[in-house]
């Protein structure tokens, strides 16, 4: 089972990468959005629900697992926090570059509440929490520029 749990929060072992693992946790969010994107809107809704409470579960297991607060390898909140950021995204380089480029940038800035959520809260929960804020940043700037650039 620890293999399992370990598989998923580190994003398919992409956590693993020596250089910027969370930024290779984010590329896992692509491919999964794309399955999503397949679904009807409840389907994706209910998938990123889904996916929200096997990231909080697997970070928390994976935290015991390995016995460190927060571990670089875990990157299945990375992928969560991209996912909402990509609701409702053009299927498009353009506007999925800008997507990733600015959960990458909000994710390291943490605006609050995600530095908040990052030093106070801690289990499976404080580790995903700042990224599904960053995502949520993200989601608002890319339905803005969605707006104003008639994507």
């Amino acid at each position: 089972m620890d293999k399992l749990i370990m598989a998923l929060a580190s994003g398919l072992y992409t956590g693993y990468l020596p250089i910027a693992p969370g930024t290779w946790g984010t590329l896992v969010a692509f491919p999964l959005h794309l399955l999503l994107t397949r679904l009807s809107p409840a389907g994706y809704y209910a998938g990123l629900a889904i996916i929200f409470v096997v990231a909080v579960l697997a970070a928390g297991s994976a935290e015991k697992i390995l016995d460190r607060g927060d571990p670089g390898i875990v990157v299945i909140d990375e992928i969560i926090g991209m996912l909402i950021g990509l609701i409702g995204a053009p299927i498009k380089a353009l506007p999925l570059i800008i997507a990733f480029l600015l959960f990458r940038i909000l994710d390291i800035l943490k605006p609050f509440p995600a530095g908040w959520a990052d030093a106070h809260l801690h289990g499976g929960l404080g580790i995903v929490l700042d990224d599904v804020v960053a995502g949520f940043y993200t989601l608002l700037v890319m339905q803005l520029l969605k707006y104003w650039l008639h994507w």
